[in-house]
């Protein structure tokens, strides 16, 4: 039994986590449509700052100043960018002769260096520092790019023999790094989420991080830095769910933060390749390849291209097999619509043989028009019942003709949708298209006609029946119509459910409102009837159609 319990219970526990990551992948997709405006909003800031770095009236440590900010926003937007006003920021701090601003700049530079791969020139800058002049500030930044730099260099590096000296290295820079930070710091935590993860000791990794994520915000870069090393944690672990999970959530960050220096979007691709959803994985990969064209990082545009043709690929061979399907489809269509050929030829020599039998019937009942006079009283019984189905057969005719119509002007409609999207998408206006899907105007305008038009049609049917379901109403509660209402959405509710809809969820689709306002409008009125309520609908249903 406890077992039982502890597998229904893992059932649930998985229900739930796919639930969400479902939800998360939709919230991605949305965010990724959106990328326009995040990107405006870090435009805006940059051209706000190159403006005041130009005005004549600035200061030669205040434009260092502005020059630092406007590198920070460029800094994971763009590459050539950060490194253009790097070197002016450089330049300049070199003519103030302040070496801590020098310093500061050239610790800036070999970053930059370092994040793009560049590895041996960025340590070409760090040696031109010297660490025992630094403030502590500086030393930590110091630090940090060496560690950065033999970091990478121990996963990237060609040659073997070299990358247990790398690491070693980076290990050094790592121990003097953490004598300069402040515990409790997001450097420090950073360190000791580290430490843990290399010594796979994941609880305690996991409550580092933690606290790391306590310490940010969603739509910053730092939260899509601590969100995406959570994943390497569940990677380890072997929990693929968690690790698509907090992917997600560093690569929506990043995209509101306007980053186009990530990890994130690309190893979700990898992973969702991997698993068989080649359609989100392409569409994934293409995202990060964008960004890393605009970034102009070598190393991260390296490692994209290198599985973009493999995705690419793999999106291709399913895009072929789905057009083969699509012919075979398109064949079994073909060959479905020449049996339907043939079977309308076989009804109308049917219907031929049928006319001449009818042709035959009206000759007989020529020689029997002696008898008829005998029959005389059940003839005009008969009459009336002639008259009731000629009149019923107009009624089929007129309802006939209105539906043909109805179809008719939707086909009209839908060509003319058609053409206006061709004409937009030839034109180039995506942007409007896309505004146009997300109007209801046309929707309304449409639900308005199906109102109009099913009011029309069921009232030739039922002409009374306004009438008549009032006279089932208590007299202070009869319904009144408005003077340009034929029917309001409580008479369409009950017109329904003489036509034989009963179901409340059917009537809440046809007449577009939510089931529970259906079911509100029923009983409001069954509360209002004549006697025995519960009989109120039986009573509907007795209403007669076309009363002369």
């Amino acid at each position: 039994m406890r077992y039982l319990l502890l597998f229904c219970f893992s059932i649930v526990c998985w229900s739930a986590q796919s639930s969400e990551l479902d939800s998360l992948m939709n919230e991605l997709e949305t965010t990724m449509q959106n990328r326009g405006a995040y990107d405006a909003m870090r435009i805006r800031r940059i051209e706000d700052l190159k403006s005041r770095v130009v005005k004549k009236n600035t200061t030669a440590e205040q434009r260092y100043y502005l020059l630092n900010e406007l590198i920070e926003e460029y800094e994971p937007f763009n590459f050539d960018s950060t490194q253009h006003y790097l070197h002016i920021n450089h330049q300049l701090a070199q003519s103030t002769g302040s070496k801590e601003y020098s310093n500061a700049t050239t610790l800036k530079i070999a970053q930059i260096l370092a994040s793009s791969g560049r590895y041996f020139e960025a340590i070409e800058y760090l040696n031109k520092v010297r660490a025992n002049e630094l403030e502590q500030r500086l030393q930590i930044a110091y630090f940090k790019d060496y560690i950065k730099v033999y970091t990478d260099l121990g996963i990237y590096s060609p040659i073997p023999n070299k990358l247990q000296n790398y690491w070693s290295i980076a290990n050094t820079y790592t121990d003097s790094l953490r004598l300069l930070l402040e515990k409790g710091s997001e450097d420090y935590l950073a360190l000791e989420e580290k430490k843990y993860r290399d010594n796979w000791l994941f609880r305690e990794c996991e409550e580092i991080n933690n606290k790391r994520l306590a310490l940010t915000q969603p739509g910053t870069r730092q939260y899509s830095q601590v969100t995406f090393e959570r994943s390497l944690l569940y990677e380890m672990e072997g929990n693929t769910e968690a690790r698509k999970k907090y992917l997600i959530l560093s690569a929506i960050s990043d995209i509101e933060s306007a980053v186009k220096d990530n990890a994130s979007l690309t190893t979700l691709a990898i992973l969702l390749h991997k698993e068989g959803d080649i359609n989100r994985a392409y569409r994934f990969i293409k995202f990060a390849y964008e960004d890393a064209s605009f970034y102009n990082s070598r190393l991260r545009f390296t490692l994209i291209s290198n599985i973009l043709p493999v995705i690419n690929e793999a999106y291709q061979m399913r895009a072929e097999k789905q057009k083969k399907k699509l012919r075979s489809f398109l064949f079994i269509i073909s060959c479905l619509s020449g049996f339907l050929l043939i079977a309308i030829y076989f009804i109308y020599r049917q219907l031929k043989t049928l006319n001449r039998a009818q042709s035959e019937l009206v000759n007989a009942n020529d020689q029997l028009k002696s008898l008829n006079n005998s029959l005389k009283e059940k003839n005009q019984t008969l009459n009336v019942l002639n008259e009731e189905l000629s009149e019923s057969n107009l009624v089929k005719e007129h309802y006939i003709a209105n539906f043909l119509s109805i179809c008719s002007n939707y086909i009209d409609k839908l060509d003319a949708l058609n053409k206006g999207i061709g004409k937009q998408i030839n034109a180039g206006k995506v942007e409007d298209l896309f505004k146009q899907s997300k109007s209801r105007k046309l929707m309304d305008q449409e639900v308005k006609e199906f109102y109009h038009n099913f009011d029309e049609i069921f009232l030739h049917i039922y002409p009374h029946f306004v009438e008549e379901v009032n006279a089932l109403l208590e007299e202070n509660e009869q319904i009144t119509l408005k003077s340009n209402e034929s029917l309001n959405t409580e008479l369409r509710v009950f017109a329904l459910i003489r036509l034989g809809i009963n179901d409340s969820s059917r009537i809440a689709k046809l007449l577009r409102y939510s089931v529970n306002t259906i079911y509100n409008y029923r009983v409001k009125i069954k509360n209002k009837a004549k006697g025995n309520r519960d009989e109120f609908e039986q009573n509907i249903m007795k209403i007669d159609a076309v009363k002369s």
